[in-house]
């Protein structure tokens, strides 16, 4: 993949892939143990560019396109699949201000987001509307001069560390079209959070419900105008597939290096398992199907930075085919291990946790099935 990648492209994703080494690896496991969200860790990515990859650099933004977006969330994953996935979730809600904010919106919330000194959540889910996103009930009531909020928000990560929330409300009963979105600072009265998930992955990031009863929020944090909220949202989960499918492929990839590395100590019947012909052929297709992986996922990237009209098909495509693939891939690490893959200690059973979810969010892979199906039955 490396000739398909400008040399500014392999410098940045090297510099992820030593941030990652450095300051991620090492500490993951204990983060998973402790449910440990790392936000000075985090913080230190911000250093990087890697909290605005996306956003314009009028702002504090790195001004970078999906394609690196990829390079760099694949690199952190490699670390920690779990925080590199938060700040892929911190980058979509910074660049839904700055894609469709006001001049005013970039220029009060960009920079502090840019350098992390405020953290940003995403809400779109509910707990009645998750696959079907268009039928969310949280309501936004014009009064004056502010909107009231009340409603709850399901699977927010980040809830309750985050400083701001991306908020997807209903302002009029016109299905998708009566949805719009809204800039909601944590210390807002009447905004609060459930409990913290307990969680089978992502042990690194809270997980908590967003709860808003009576939340009031100043017209001039409505980003966008009104009925414009699930369009903007739609558009965001393109270049959140790639993210997600991106940080699936960093895990994948450090459990078949640890698959690697395992086979040739690990000696049964006088010699090393490696050396077995079932393990060298399973090896090699996990080898050959993270590639194939990888093709779709940068392929998926160039056709989101080029515009392409098919680039929505592809992102689903990309998103299916990785996060299923990578998967399997860390499910296969964990079988070469044989028993002490279900340990803690070989760090293997952690990314096949991590890698779970990474098929039902940003879009189960069931509705990126229906995604391309309909695309190509509209051709």
């Amino acid at each position: 993949m490396s000739a398909l990648f400008s040399d500014e492209q392999l410098m940045i994703r090297d510099m992820a892939r030593k941030f990652a080494e450095e300051e991620l690896l090492p500490h993951s496991e204990e983060w998973d143990q402790n449910s440990h969200f790392p936000v000075d860790v985090i913080r230190e990515a911000a250093e990087l560019g890697f909290a605005s990859i996306y956003v314009k650099e009028d702002v504090g933004g790195a001004g970078l396109t999906r394609t690196d977006a990829a390079l760099i969330f694949e690199q952190l994953a490699y670390g920690d699949v779990s925080t590199a996935a938060f700040i892929s979730i911190h980058n979509m809600a910074s660049w839904m201000i700055d894609t469709y904010g006001s001049e005013a919106q970039r220029q009060e919330w960009l920079p502090r987001l840019s350098s992390m000194e405020l953290i940003a959540s995403y809400c779109l889910t509910e707990p009645g509307a998750g696959s079907d996103a268009a039928s969310l009930k949280t309501k936004a009531v014009r009064e004056g001069d502010d909107y009231v909020i009340t409603g709850a928000k399901q699977f927010i990560s980040g809830a309750g560390a985050s400083d701001i929330y991306v908020l997807m409300a209903r302002t009029s009963d016109d299905g998708a079209k009566g949805v719009s979105t809204f800039i909601i600072p944590k210390d807002s009265p009447g905004l609060s959070f459930g409990a913290n998930e307990r969680k089978m992955g992502w042990k690194s990031q809270p997980t908590r419900q967003v709860i808003l009863d009576g939340v009031r929020v100043p017209a001039a944090n409505r980003v966008g105008e009104e009925g414009h909220g699930f369009k903007f949202a739609m558009a965001g989960l393109d270049g959140g597939r790639l993210n997600i499918a991106a940080a699936a492929l960093g895990g994948a990839q450090l459990a078949l290096d640890k698959a690697l590395a395992y086979a040739k100590e690990r000696s049964q019947f006088g010699k090393a398992i490696a050396d077995f012909q079932a393990t060298q052929f399973k090896l090699a297709d996990m080898e050959t199907e993270l590639q194939a992986a990888r093709v779709m996922l940068y392929e998926a990237a160039g056709r989101l930075d080029r515009k392409d009209p098919s680039a929505t098909r592809w992102c689903a495509m990309a998103k299916r085919f990785v996060t299923d693939t990578a998967f399997n891939v860390a499910n296969d690490a964990l079988q070469i291990h044989g028993g002490y893959g279900y340990l803690a200690d070989y760090g293997v059973e952690r990314i096949v946790r991590d890698l779970r979810v990474h098929q039902i969010l940003e879009g189960t892979n069931e509705i990126m099935r229906v995604i391309i199906s309909r695309d190509m039955l509209k051709d």
